[in-house]
């Protein structure tokens, strides 16, 4: 059964060019819970926000990605120099009153108005979103094709390292499934003895084989360990499944360390309690694998 589990940790970086324009686009991915996006775009450009969310969700669903974009024109762009008369005609006039009031000859230069930065404004043209999106789409979903790869190249490492856990689980399950019927046998064997003790005079075979029977059903592990074969199972699905994963085998592994609790509770027995505490192990290390999986 091939894994096609997926991590979510990867990172790509493309460039692409249209016409006169260029854009760049960085992509990194890590763990979270949820899908958490982290869109930085030039403060002209972000009216392209939506559509960068818009692409990201739809290629993943967990994880924290941050998308990074820088853009450049090389083309001369269309600005525009707007001059603020009134500012220009208020300037002129008072430094007429300056001079005069420091009985000056010298005149009042063009120069001296124009040092003044409000009077020139630059006007850059608004940027066509369209034909930027045209560039940026492109640069986004080759770098986003690299994340997913690399999260694909991760998730294979990942699920390798689970499904041999996995195994060892179920080599675990089979070892108690085994011992179970001996636990029950070596259990009604001391508690004849012990009652044996404790009436000399004999025992009623009759009601030692209703104590055997209570005792019998109240260390049966049979539902525990057909649900922990059937847990099993659907992780082993799970892993081969290339729809994500990670929030699946989380609350599978809650209800496997739950079944695996209660065996050890009701069984009683030093080499089942033995399996238990290293089935637990193997869960907690499935579990802080399954933490990095989409």
């Amino acid at each position: 059964m091939r894994a096609l589990l997926r991590s979510m940790t990867g990172y790509g970086r493309a460039v692409a060019s249209v016409g006169d324009r260029t854009a760049t686009v960085e992509v990194r991915s890590v763990n979270h819970r949820y899908l958490d996006l982290v869109v930085r775009l030039p403060r002209s450009l972000g009216g392209l926000e939506e559509r960068v969310r818009s692409t990201v969700q739809q290629r993943f669903e967990r994880g924290r990605i941050e998308i990074a974009v820088t853009v450049e024109e090389h083309g001369a762009a269309d600005r525009r120099v707007e001059i603020d008369r009134g500012l220009l005609l208020a300037l002129r006039a008072a430094l007429e009153e300056a001079r005069a009031a420091l009985g000056t000859a010298e005149p009042v230069t063009l120069s001296h108005v124009l040092s003044v930065p409000e009077v020139l404004r630059v006007e850059e043209p608004a940027p066509d979103l369209d034909a930027w999106w045209g560039v940026v789409s492109q640069a986004l979903g080759q770098a986003l094709e690299s994340v997913v790869a690399m999260r694909a190249r991760e998730g294979q490492a990942l699920a390798a390292d689970i499904l041999h856990r996995l195994g060892r689980l179920e080599e675990l399950a089979q070892q108690v499934r085994e011992r179970a019927p001996a636990v029950v046998q070596e259990a009604a064997a001391r508690l004849s003895q012990r009652l044996a003790e404790l009436l000399p005079q004999g025992v009623d075979p009759q009601r030692l084989a209703q104590e055997v029977a209570i005792m019998a059903d109240r260390c049966d592990i049979s539902e525990e360990l057909a649900r922990i074969g059937s847990h099993l199972r659907q992780l082993r699905d799970l892993a081969a499944d290339a729809a994500p994963a990670g929030r699946k085998m989380d609350f599978l592994l809650q209800e496997l360390n739950r079944e695996w609790n209660t065996i050890g509770s009701k069984a009683a027995d030093a080499r089942i309690s033995q399996w238990v505490v290293e089935a637990k192990a193997e869960l907690e290390k499935i579990r802080e694998q399954v933490q990095n999986i989409e």
